[in-house]
């Protein structure tokens, strides 16, 4: 039996109006012209990155409902200190899955600590990771699952990956219908695709399985269990070089 209003974390740029029925609670985590962290209600989005993960998610699993976490504002660009404070706070809101669609250059403690006590308290953390390059955080954080595109998935469909980028990938963009359920993206891509689409996708499809699975306690490791379970694809995606 389906067990509505499912706590999901989304640390991102906030809602749109038309989200905000979705939202269990809202904050924003913002620093001041002081340098100090500051905790404010949150504001609508502006970057429009978190309404379309927040749109894929509830794709899967409508009866979700989100703790709205607001650290991007005017600009996609966040700290390590404003993304620690909004886990912590996530997790006193209840979440316990949490989906992070960001990837900071830096290791910083103030977040690999955040990440810890995260875990410690039995929440689930997805956090998306370039396809390749150099490592980015949260997602290279020991516990945290890490979240890539595949071309090979569709919107239902998982890959389990077990490679040095990423533990899973899912498909890379949002289905037009979703894409186009709210205002323009405003970015100069208007159709954004990318590890951040495929981790609400994972996200997504965590909420249906935790939600509809009676007995099942969320973690970690039922979370990994289950998207091996699920996966349509293994291994990475093979690629070939031009003849």
């Amino acid at each position: 039996m389906t067990q509505p209003g499912l706590l999901i974390g989304l640390v991102d740029s906030g809602l749109a109006p038309e989200l905000e029925s979705k939202a269990h609670s809202s904050r924003a985590f913002i620093l001041d012209e002081s340098g100090e962290l500051a905790a404010r209600p949150a504001e609508p989005d502006l970057v429009g990155h978190g309404s379309l993960v927040a749109r894929i998610v509830l794709s899967h699993e409508p009866n979700a409902l989100l703790v709205n976490a607001q650290v991007f504002h005017a600009r996609a660009a966040a700290t390590a200190l404003a993304v620690a404070a909004a886990l912590d706070w996530s997790i006193t809101q209840g979440a316990r899955l949490i989906i992070l669609s960001l990837g900071l250059r830096e290791d910083r403690a103030v977040l690999r600590q955040a990440c810890a006590r995260a875990l410690d308290q039995g929440a689930v953390l997805l956090a998306s990771s370039p396809a390749r390059g150099t490592p980015v955080y949260p997602s290279s954080y020991a516990g945290v699952i890490r979240i890539t595109g595949d071309a090979r998935c569709a919107p239902d469909e998982i890959s389990h990956l077990a490679s040095a980028q990423a533990d899973f990938g899912a498909c890379v963009r949002a289905d037009a219908r979703i894409a186009e359920s709210g205002p323009p993206h405003p970015s100069s891509d208007s159709s954004p695709a990318g590890a951040s689409l495929a981790a609400a996708h994972v996200c997504g499809h965590l909420a249906r399985h935790f939600a509809q699975a009676d007995g099942v306690t969320i973690s970690t490791a039922a979370a990994r269990a289950f998207l091996v379970a699920q996966a349509r694809y293994h291994g990475p995606e093979r690629r070939t070089k031009p003849s």
